[in-house]
């Protein structure tokens, strides 16, 4: 078998003449490999739905990669997602919200990553700030952020719950919702998108990936799109994550 001239063009448009050190030491695996993630499944048959371009198929691979904690393929990918139109603000917005998904512990390597490759790239830091939201307002915009996004229901949510734990309910509107989604640089779509694939990636987190799937399709996310971003993420997390998200995406819609 042969890799194909899509996949090879695809190839050369992520990486810019990188070649592959696997291409010498697993030659029958790296084509097996490409011809399969870019060019079948870049290529999938249409099902309709919203579109999934080049963009918007290299901020869910970045999302899914932290998600899986692909380290290695992940910083593969920054240049390859910045050859496909992903700004540096928006791969670093990607970064900072997975903490509140995946947790400082296992997100603190891919943003020394991202510090890194920009480096190298020449492009200065610190970026330009992205934060909307003060001390006194987070909590306040944050549950504005749910309700817009989850619906009615969120209204006052951070007021919810059994005392002992309330104050996760609070951390939720004023921490994850008020820090990070009310954030320049990435749209609500684009937010949810990510925490889809954040998720999805990690696995065992199915009530709350069903949650953001329904979330996902309220603002415009719709299912045939998240079965395409499954789609196109399958080859870097494998068929039992991508099922169970697929799962996941059918019960939201009922």
């Amino acid at each position: 078998m042969a890799t194909s001239n899509f996949s090879k063009e695809y190839r050369e448009k992520m990486f810019s003449g990188q070649v592959s050190e696997l291409l010498k030491t697993d030659p029958e695996f790296i084509v097996l490999f490409d011809n399969f993630a870019f060019d079948e499944v870049v290529n999938m048959p249409d099902i309709g739905g919203r579109e999934v371009d080049g963009r918007t198929r290299h901020i869910a691979l970045l999302a899914t990669l932290l998600g899986c904690q692909g380290i290695d393929e992940f910083r593969e990918m920054i240049p390859a997602a910045m050859n496909f139109g992903v700004t540096p603000v928006e791969i670093k917005e990607i970064v900072y919200q997975a903490v509140a998904y995946l947790g400082i512990g296992r997100v603190l390597p891919f943003l020394k990553a991202v510090n890194e490759v920009f480096t190298e790239k020449g492009i200065p830091l610190p970026l330009e700030g992205q934060s909307t939201t003060t001390s006194e307002n987070r909590r306040e915009e944050g549950s504005r952020v749910q309700e817009e996004i989850f619906g009615e229901g969120m209204r006052d949510f951070w007021r919810s719950g059994p005392e002992e734990s309330r104050h996760i309910n609070l951390w939720l509107a004023d921490n994850c919702f008020g820090d990070y989604y009310t954030r320049k640089g990435l749209d609500y779509t684009e937010r949810e998108l990510i925490t889809f694939c954040f998720l999805s990636a990690q696995g065992g987190c199915e009530p709350q990936l069903t949650s953001h799937a329904a979330a996902n399709m309220r603002i415009g996310n719709d299912k045939l799109f998240l079965i395409k971003i499954i789609s196109h993420c399958l080859p870097f997390i494998g068929y039992p994550r991508s099922l169970n998200a697929l799962r996941c995406v059918n019960e939201a819609a009922k």
